[in-house]
């Protein structure tokens, strides 16, 4: 278990490891067990961590929950099959609601940021009778973001490098870890530097990126997103039935990463896919708004968790 600056980083929340037929997985959980269940997802290449300046916050009036997505932080890292459905967001979401289930959970709401995001909607699409309310942070649709890179070769070349087939990425990143995820970190902050991440949680994101399991289950994250991937032919195959998400919809966008020079809004996108009705907000910074803009992140999650 990692020192007391990153024990600090959730102060009154409880360890979860968790056991189920899909593995074991991590989570901190705080607030009252009575109240209303509320799960966060991080994105990649982070960890629950990356919640640690909302989360107490959403303690006060939500049961929170902060998992460690398959492959991440201290969750399970398993090798995966070669069509890459171990990490498709469908299965994910599946053994999601499972684990929900087993710590008394039926009905929850979610906020997923990044690929945590990913398994979010998918668990909204697939069992929308399991979640409350759905908070997207900062991404487009899998197939979406796909179109985009097509149209503009070069735009987030981690997508193609990362979904390469076995070993070339895990090898190459084998090489200096820290070098290539810190290097992420910096490019999607508004201020290209890591100032805006405590100590404690880069700590745990370095523990878990620099273990080789952890490189290539982030691998097998990407490939499962991937040009023929099984999440984006998920969406494909929604967008085609008609598919919309039932319960409220909050979009969470960055001014300085997702929403900068696009000709289309992220919620204008969510709106004429899978969202019709989603609300949303732009967050001043860069990707990762719950830590470079936390106060902002939290005011606009309060105030649709509040309805």
């Amino acid at each position: 278990m990692a020192g007391d600056d990153t024990e600090n980083l959730f102060p009154g929340f409880e360890a979860l490891w968790i056991d189920t037929p899909a593995g074991r997985w991590f989570a901190r959980a705080g607030g009252s067990p009575d109240a209303p269940p509320l799960l966060l997802l991080h994105g990649f290449p982070q960890t629950h961590a990356m919640w640690h300046r909302l989360a107490p916050t959403l303690a006060k009036t939500h049961r929170v929950i902060c998992l460690d997505l398959k492959g991440y932080g201290w969750s399970d890292a398993p090798v995966g099959t070669g069509d890459h459905s171990t990490y498709a967001k469908r299965t994910l979401g599946r053994e999601i609601v499972d684990l929900m289930e087993r710590i008394g959970h039926v009905r929850f709401a979610m906020a997923g940021h990044d690929r945590g995001a990913r398994v979010a909607y998918r668990v909204a699409l697939d069992a929308p009778g399991r979640v409350e309310r759905l908070a997207l942070l900062d991404i487009v649709p899998t197939t979406i973001q796909w179109q985009r890179i097509a149209a503009k070769p070069g735009a987030n070349p981690h997508w193609p490098f990362l979904a390469k087939p076995a070993p070339e990425p895990e090898e190459a990143i084998g090489r200096d870890p820290d070098a290539y995820y810190e290097g992420l970190l910096r490019d999607w902050t508004s201020k290209h530097d890591l100032s805006s991440f405590a100590p404690g949680a880069l700590y745990l994101y370095r523990q878990s990126w620099n273990v080789p399991e952890r490189i290539h289950a982030m691998c097998e994250d990407y490939r499962a997103g991937g040009p023929e991937g099984p999440d984006r032919a998920a969406d494909q195959a929604d967008l085609a039935a008609g598919e919309t998400l039932a319960m409220p919809v909050l979009v969470l966008a960055s001014r300085d990463y997702l929403d900068k020079d696009k000709p289309e809004s992220a919620l204008a996108v969510w709106q004429r896919t899978f969202a019709p009705k989603a609300t949303g907000a732009s967050i001043a910074g860069g990707h990762f708004l719950a830590e470079e803009n936390p106060d902002e992140t939290l005011a606009a999650l309060m105030a649709f968790l509040r309805g």
